[in-house]
Formats: C-alpha cells, sequence, structure tokens
C-alpha cells in the first residue's frame, strides 16, 4: 500500500522529505516548487530550485506555478486526484482551494515547536533567542500562518555552539524521517491531531538586512546568538578600516570569554576578543567581503588588528 502524494517544496531543506517519501515507496504523483529564478552574475539565467532539479532527477513531473490565483491551476492540482499533499517551505502560503484539493487534505513539516516560532524563519529566530531546543512539528494545514493542528513532534537540542547552518542540516533529516512515519500512521488511520495551544505564540520574522550589523553594546551571550543564528547566511558583520577604508567583516563563529572594556573595544593583539556590555566574545571565524571564511588566527596574519580599536556598532544600521 502507498498514497498518491503532491509534494510542495522549494529549497534544499525540502529535498531530503521528498526523497525519504519516494524510497518508501509513496507514489508522488507531482511536484510543485517556486518557479525558476534569475541566477549567475547578471541575473540571465533562469535557475530551478533544489528540490525542482531532485524531482526531475526522480522522473517526477514538476508545476511551478507563480500561485494558486487561476481556477485553471486549482483544478490541475485538484484533477492529481491525490491523497495528501505534503508541504516543506513551499514559500507560498495555500489558498482553501488547495488546503481541500485532495483527499486528506495538506501535512506540512515545520522546522519548530509550535507555537513558538511560527513563519518565514523559525531556525534563525530559536537560535538568535537562545532557545536550547527546537524540532519538527508535522501539522494539517489550514487557512492561517502555521496554525494548524500538530500530529507528530521530533524535538532537537540546541548546543551553544550551533550555528543556523548546522541546525538547519541536522532538522532537515530529522523532518524527512518524521514526515515518512506521519505519512505512515496516515495511511493506517493513526494519525490523531492535536489543536495547538494558544498561549506562547511567537512569531519567526523574515531575517532583515538591517539586523545583521553586529551590536557590541549588547552582553556577550545574546551577541554570540545573534552571530551563530545568522551564521553562515546571511552574515552578521561589523564594520573595519581596512587600507584607510572601511569594510565589512563576517563573523561566522564566536565564543563567550572573559574580559572587560568599553564596547566594541579589542582587547588583545593576539585574538579578535572583544568587549561586550557584559563579558566578552571571542570571534573565531572571519570573512572579509570577496573573500573566503578564515580562522582568526589565519585572518590576523593578513589584517591584524590592534589591541584598542574601537569596532563601531549600531544597530539596525544596514
Amino acid at each position: 500500500m502507498s498514497l498518491r502524494i503532491i509534494f510542495m517544496g522549494t529549497p534544499d531543506f525540502s529535498v531530503p522529505t521528498l526523497r525519504a517519501l519516494k524510497e518508501a515507496g509513496h507514489e508522488i504523483v507531482a511536484v510543485y516548487s517556486q518557479p525558476p529564478r534569475p541566477a549567475g552574475r547578471r541575473g540571465l539565467d533562469l535557475t530551478k530550485s533544489p528540490v525542482h532539479q531532485a524531482a526531475e532527477l526522480l522522473g517526477i513531473p514538476v508545476l511551478t506555478p507563480l500561485n494558486f490565483k487561476a481556477e485553471e491551476d486549482r483544478e490541475t492540482f485538484r484533477a492529481l486526484n491525490a491523497d495528501v499533499a505534503v508541504v516543506v517551505a513551499y514559500g507560498l502560503l495555500l489558498p482553501v482551494a488547495i488546503l481541500e484539493g485532495t483527499k486528506l487534505g495538506c501535512y506540512n513539516g515545520h522546522a519548530s515547536l509550535l507555537p513558538r516560532w511560527r513563519g518565514a524563519a523559525p531556525i534563525q529566530r530559536a537560535i538568535m533567542a537562545g532557545d536550547e531546543k527546537t524540532g519538527i512539528i508535522v501539522m494539517k494545514m489550514e487557512k492561517g500562518l502555521d496554525t494548524g493542528p500538530m500530529a507528530l513532534t521530533k524535538e532537537v537540542d540546541i548546543s551553544e555552539a550551533m550555528t543556523a547552518g548546522e541546525l538547519h542540516d541536522k532538522l532537515m533529516l530529522v523532518g524527512a524521517r518524521a514526515m515518512v512515519e506521519a505519512m505512515e500512521k496516515l495511511e493506517a488511520d493513526d494519525l490523531p491531531l492535536t489543536v495547538q495551544p494558544e498561549e506562547d505564540v511567537l512569531y519567526a520574522a523574515k531575517i532583515d538586512k538591517s539586523e545583521t550589523r553586529i551590536d557590541f553594546s549588547r552582553p556577550a551571550r545574546d551577541v554570540h546568538n545573534h552571530i551563530r543564528g545568522l551564521s553562515p547566511f546571511p552574515g552578521a558583520w561589523f564594520e573595519l578600516e581596512i587600507n584607510g577604508k572601511p569594510e565589512r567583516v563576517k563573523v561566522l563563529a564566536s565564543e563567550v570569554s572573559g574580559g572587560q572594556g568599553e564596547a566594541g573595544e579589542v582587547l588583545a593583539d593576539s585574538a579578535v576578543l572583544i568587549a561586550c556590555a557584559e563579558g566578552a566574545l571571542r570571534l573565531t571565524r572571519l570573512q572579509k567581503a570577496g573573500g573566503k571564511p578564515l580562522d582568526a588566527s589565519d585572518f590576523l596574519r593578513g589584517t591584524p588588528i590592534a589591541a584598542g580599536t574601537i569596532l563601531p556598532s549600531s544597530a539596525g544600521e544596514a
């Protein structure tokens, strides 16, 4: 036995779930993904999404409507006669016509412990807030932003050094296994649903570029969480004068350390140790604009930073 599944997803995060459902023996009747987007240095080439490319390798037909406003697109979806739609980071709010366009509805794999961190950037927001735990929840979708009843939960610990990139890679594999388990239970009519609690709701807004500049006037722990929550992309940054010109330097990894000084003050010649409002932060992996990521020791060999240098920080500036 197997389910007839419509899979809807776009980025790398979604690909393991698509492959896992296929390997579990389900019939993926179609894949929906965001349309190809301009790419390349001049933006002249259209690039298919990671899910689009993975589906083609699996021999699954791919549809890329801009949205589902046209009745023709809605009818195409219904005509697939699917048992269920599985949605993982598709990137589009689905209208009721699509949510009700399969026999059993639409199930979403969301990367947080709902109702905490509904929305677009749950992985980054969890780390930036200093959360020690997150997870994957499989939920039945309804009209509303990640508000549907929960079917399956898998928790994941967040270590104090884990970056958003590392957590992303871990959760996408956990999410694939969770969705396979959920679809197995759904097929067996053994997938109970639990309404989300109304308290403790938090929204994970999309990361805005104005948030990315490091503010050393905050406590070191908060700055550390900010850095790892934005690593490797889009990257938290500070401004450093190099060869007489201010340049942005991304920080990809850091460690909370001891030390005192003026906020933004470099405390040692031999390390990028920066004083914060409370404590200090050792910046351990950095990247100049146009350069490659470097460990702090390698960075300092090419770009020395003298102790006593004050790194400016202006929260909200981009």
